[in-house]
């Protein structure tokens, strides 16, 4: 029978209160190990979360609302007993369980890869998913003719292609949580294989709307104290600081008034009239033809950037994964030398 103790006591304003206490057993948390209780599609929500440092970025990522997401984070740090982000207004950081969650999230992704590849051993046809990142707006026919001919060739494998910047490229690869990137890359990490696909080449432009429009007499120093556009990469030491280099040299020190990781944002931007930008020149070619922008100082252009290819050296790739490297790098070394 259970024993129940009554207290009584009286507030400051003379009123009776009763409390009832009871030795009932405290709930106690689940003494199932946590890997059988762990729900692993809530740890992979997890990750995307803490990758993109955003739930709304997360859930288009994913293709879930963002009540689902949010929903998802919080069963997990219920089954975890420990919060994972702390929320600083509209942004968040990952508190140290976070930050272990995710590498942890990352090895067992790993191991889920492994596991893809030892059944795809087993079987002669090839069949699989092949999640590609790659920055915006690359302009390449080797690459446009190669996917046309791994799909005819190919068609058990499916591509998984997510544009994101070059740093989040970098980033999702070393943790292994994507096949392979298409970006630009200055640094050259021991675990990274990387071969050039393609280069683009820079300009500066303005659009219609802007006061500089239709001069033919212009020079870079007309440009030093025009508002900018940039790309979020676009920052000495950054991955596209030969951009930043060129600005610095010729003392382009207008103010910075938008940027993007998006090469297509940057030009709308420009056409929308925020400033002057430096673009792919391959981007820019139909709205020249439409008088909607002005190509600026210099004639020669500001420099051309590698896009690389990338991939991670210590993952280990599925059947689909291993097709998809050797054919597009031998597509690519088999490109003609320019003229």
């Amino acid at each position: 029978m259970r024993l129940l103790i009554f207290i009584i006591f009286f507030t400051n304003k003379g009123r009776e209160v009763t409390q009832t206490t009871s030795q009932a057993t405290p709930i106690r948390p689940s003494s199932r190990p946590l890997g059988e209780r762990l729900d692993w599609n809530l740890l992979r929500t997890f990750q995307v979360v803490a990758q993109e440092l955003s739930i709304s970025r997360a859930a288009a990522r994913l293709h879930l609302s963002q009540p689902a997401v949010s929903q998802a984070l919080k069963r997990l740090e219920e089954q975890l007993g420990t919060a994972l982000i702390e929320r600083r207004g509209p942004r968040f950081l990952l508190t140290q369980s976070g930050i272990e969650t995710l590498r942890v999230a990352a090895d067992v992704q790993g191991h889920f890869t492994q596991l893809d590849a030892a059944l795809e051993r087993t079987s002669d046809q090839i069949v699989g998913k092949v999640r590609l990142l790659t920055v915006s707006g690359i302009h390449c026919a080797i690459y446009d003719k190669f996917l046309a001919q791994l799909h005819r060739d190919y068609p058990g494998i499916t591509l998984e292609i997510d544009v994101q910047s070059s740093d989040a490229i970098l980033s999702a690869l070393s943790q292994k949580t994507a096949s392979f990137g298409l970006a630009v890359n200055r640094a050259a990490p021991v675990w990274l294989g990387q071969q050039c696909l393609t280069q683009e080449h820079y300009g500066f432009y303005c659009s219609d709307l802007h006061p500089l429009f239709g001069r033919e007499d212009l020079t870079l120093d007309d440009l030093r104290n025009e508002q900018l556009i940039i790309f979020t990469g676009d920052l000495l030491g950054g991955t596209l600081s030969s951009l930043a280099e060129f600005r610095d040299h010729h003392e382009l020190t207008g103010q910075i008034v938008a940027s993007s990781a998006n090469t297509q944002e940057i030009l709308r931007l420009v056409l929308a009239g925020f400033g002057i930008a430096c673009l792919p020149q391959h981007i820019c070619h139909n709205e020249l033809q439409a008088g909607r922008l002005w190509r600026l100082p210099p004639e020669a252009g500001v420099g051309s950037v590698d896009i690389n290819l990338m991939w991670n050296l210590d993952q280990r790739l599925t059947k689909a994964e291993s097709i998809f490297l050797q054919k597009l790098r031998e597509a690519v070394q088999e490109k003609p030398a320019p003229a």
